[in-house]
């Protein structure tokens, strides 16, 4: 096997982008005063950007994960991120199981 040094390069300029936009994150925060308004905000990211990523997926591959689109969205809004996933991975897996 062997390593295009192209391939190399767009993976090492993709991991630098991450890290630097996360500490860059890390280092203007300092100075932003984040008030109830802003923090229900920024705790709305999370879930929405889980939507939007599966969405698209999930409502036409078939009513299995249909189902686990729904249930996901609705856990999304009133429990962590990680329950949220995991509520989908269950509703999946049983209605796969069951023959939905």
């Amino acid at each position: 096997m062997t390593l295009d040094p192209h391939t190399l390069l767009a993976i090492v300029t993709m991991a630098a982008a991450t890290i630097l936009t996360r500490l860059g994150g890390l280092v203007l925060i300092r100075f932003v005063t984040i008030g109830p308004k802003q923090k229900r905000a920024l705790e709305a990211i999370p879930p929405a950007v889980l939507m939007a990523v599966i969405a698209p997926t999930a409502l036409v591959t078939g009513p299995a994960e249909t189902l686990a689109a729904l249930a996901t969205a609705l856990v999304a809004m009133r429990l962590p991120l990680l329950a949220a996933v995991a509520t989908g991975v269950m509703v999946v897996a049983l209605a796969r199981m069951f023959g939905a």
